[in-house]
């Protein structure tokens, strides 16, 4: 089978495509022929090993994991014989595993993994997109955020791939939301419901009246300190990407005024609370209350192209790799 394999970090040169021998699935794993995945920026990041704080996780010399891939979406072609969730045929989506690997042509995964179903409604380039962005969104508005109905919402990069997930995440949950992106995407974050939409080359949502009881960074651009005053008596500040001293806000905030800075790592939930969270998901994608943005399509063989288009920081939604 065909993967993609990298053994250093640096540009999107380090990335190669490899042939592999086809996995064979353990006893409580499912193989699948994955067809479509994506690239993010949290795997960017893994590639370059930056910033080094990076490399505690992933390898401080070198990969430790070597094969990228978060998202997937494609076909089980065989089973454990210790499976009973799924069966020969099934059509899924969800996360690789901790150990990624996703960029290649087949995977093997826990059966008590972060999978399910596939929307019925979304291809499976649409399926493989709305994983990571929707299940980093959900939990941070709604159990850090305690994201409430009627409230209002400000969300940061409204048109990457968390954000775009955020703002239908918050319109769900009956929010007026107002998306801060670029002149480029303000039609884009328009049509998945925002109620405004701030230009943040044209206009700073501090220098506003208006105040937010929840603010979400979802790119890490600004800071707890800078949007303080923009938000409500006891408003939340959330912040995705763990940018710009979030860490001493959090502590900080945790014991002193009623305006709170709060960070979570919803990728290191339990595979059981995420994966209920995938399945609501699907559910919302089949009843057309949430779809997932794409902005490019790549195959495989231009993995390096795709990821060099991520780097650039400015993709809208999600970047997806076909690969069958």
């Amino acid at each position: 089978m065909k993967a993609i394999l990298y053994k250093e970090y640096g540009q999107p040169e380090v990335l190669q495509l490899v042939e592999r021998e086809k996995p064979t699935p353990k006893d409580n794993e499912v193989l699948i022929k994955i067809n479509a995945t994506t690239v993010t920026a949290t795997e960017c990041m893994f590639r370059q090993g930056k910033p080094l704080a990076t490399r505690l996780f992933v390898g401080l010399t070198k990969p430790k994991i070597t094969r990228l891939g978060e998202e997937l979406a494609g076909e089980i072609v065989t089973v454990g014989k210790e499976v009973t969730k799924f069966k020969t045929g099934d059509k899924v989506f969800g996360t690789a595993g901790p150990k990624f690997g996703a960029n290649a042509e087949y995977l093997c995964v826990n059966e008590d993994g972060v999978l399910t179903l596939k929307p019925d409604n979304m291809n499976f380039d649409e399926a493989a997109s709305g994983v990571d962005g929707f299940l980093t969104a959900m939990p941070f508005l709604r159990d850090v955020g305690k994201i409430k109905k009627d409230q209002s919402v400000l969300i940061i990069g409204a048109s990457g791939s968390v954000g775009s997930a955020a703002v239908q995440i918050a319109k769900y949950f009956e929010t007026e939301v107002t998306g801060v992106c670029s002149t480029s995407n303000v039609d884009l974050v328009k049509s998945i419901g925002a109620d405004t939409v701030l230009d943040y080359t044209k206009e700073d949502f501090t220098e506003s009246v208006h105040a937010y009881d929840i603010i979400f960074d979802a790119v890490g651009k600004t800071s707890f300190s800078k949007a303080k005053k923009s938000l409500k008596k006891n408003g939340v500040f959330l912040e995705a990407a763990f940018g710009m001293g979030v860490f001493t806000h959090v502590l900080w905030t945790s014991f002193f005024g009623g305006k709170k800075a709060k960070i979570a790592a919803t990728g290191l939930r339990p595979p059981t609370e995420r994966t209920k969270d995938l399945i609501l998901l699907k559910q919302l994608m089949e009843e057309g209350k949430i779809k997932p943005v794409i902005d490019k399509t790549y195959p495989m063989e231009k993995i390096v192209e795709a990821h060099r288009y991520v780097d650039k920081g400015h993709k809208k939604g999600n970047v997806v790799i076909k690969v069958q």
